[in-house]
């Protein structure tokens, strides 16, 4: 399964993509909008997990570029913030199919990205 990981803290996309990888995905990371969309313009992923906290770039704006070119693309947004504790998320980014906290365990973030790429019709 291919695994697009926007994340601009180096350790914790380290920490994260090395859990995916004994998983067995096949992950990409990219530290801004820029390279997201530059990446979806040329390949897909099954999941793109998504830094809502993102400090290069519009993290909203690569969701909107992944439902619109990648519509079967399960998008899980993480966030340190609580500003979408309300749901609102999946009213915003229609992909949505789960979200998660920056202090999610690594393991049971690759468990969750299993679960919803394996049910991915791309």
């Amino acid at each position: 399964m291919k695994v697009l990981l926007v994340e601009d803290r180096s350790a914790l996309a380290d920490l994260w993509s090395a859990s995916l990888r004994r998983m067995g995905a096949q992950v990409t990371v990219v530290a801004s909008q820029d390279a997201a969309i530059a990446y979806l313009q040329r390949d897909f992923a099954e999941v793109l997990i998504l830094s809502l906290d993102l400090g290069d770039g519009a993290p909203l704006a690569v969701a909107d570029y992944a439902s619109y070119r990648h519509p079967d693309t399960r998008i899980i947004p993480v966030t340190s913030k609580t500003f979408f504790s309300d749901g609102s998320v999946f009213a915003h980014v229609p992909n949505t199919c789960t979200t998660l906290a920056t202090t999610a365990r690594p393991e049971d973030m690759a468990a969750i990205v299993e679960y919803y790429g394996n049910s991915a019709a791309v």
